[in-house]
């Protein structure tokens, strides 16, 4: 019913609260399933987890920056939120309650999306004990998880970037 990568991205959300990985889960997926699309929901998404680290980071400019943009994609889709068992109304508020944060410059605090479908909390609930993970945890979050782009290993984004940029050098 709802896609692995999805689950995937819900658990770190809730769990571990590792935004990064959040966003590389369903970068992957929504490469794989809509590239071409940046209005895709999965772009929202995507761009809700950077928010995020952006914002945790101290990053206000980036976070509002993205904020706006998963916002402005999740009002555009908000007939299909729904389908992603998340409250449509609650998601939407919650999003406009974060942008006001980060306007104000506020110290990031990790919050929950609002899960409507139990079916999928209890997926998420399961896959996130196997992982090891508490599920809606808001112990701090360790050290290594905020600043994971530190070490993130770069060679496979800088060949795709190339590759991408020769592509359009073609087209011309």
């Amino acid at each position: 019913m709802y896609p692995n990568e999805y689950i995937l991205f819900l658990v770190h959300f809730h769990g571990d609260r590792d935004y990064f990985e959040c966003h590389e889960i369903l970068e992957e997926y929504w490469k794989q399933v809509d590239k071409a699309n940046k209005q895709s929901i999965w772009v929202a998404f995507i761009l809700l987890a950077v928010s995020c680290y952006h914002f945790r980071r101290g990053n206000y400019s980036g976070a509002l920056k993205t904020i706006r943009k998963s916002l402005h994609i999740f009002q555009i889709k908000n007939e299909d939120i729904n389908q992603y068992g998340l409250n449509k109304d609650k998601l939407l508020l919650t999003l406009e309650e974060l942008e006001k944060q980060i306007s104000h410059l506020s110290t990031f605090k990790g919050f929950n999306l609002p899960i409507c479908d139990e079916k999928l909390e209890d997926l998420c609930k399961n896959k996130a004990a196997e992982l090891g993970l508490l599920w809606k945890d808001q112990t701090p979050v360790d050290p290594t998880i905020i600043n994971r782009h530190l070490t993130r290993d770069r060679k496979a984004v800088l060949k795709e970037r190339e590759e991408a940029l020769f592509m359009r050098q073609r087209k011309k």
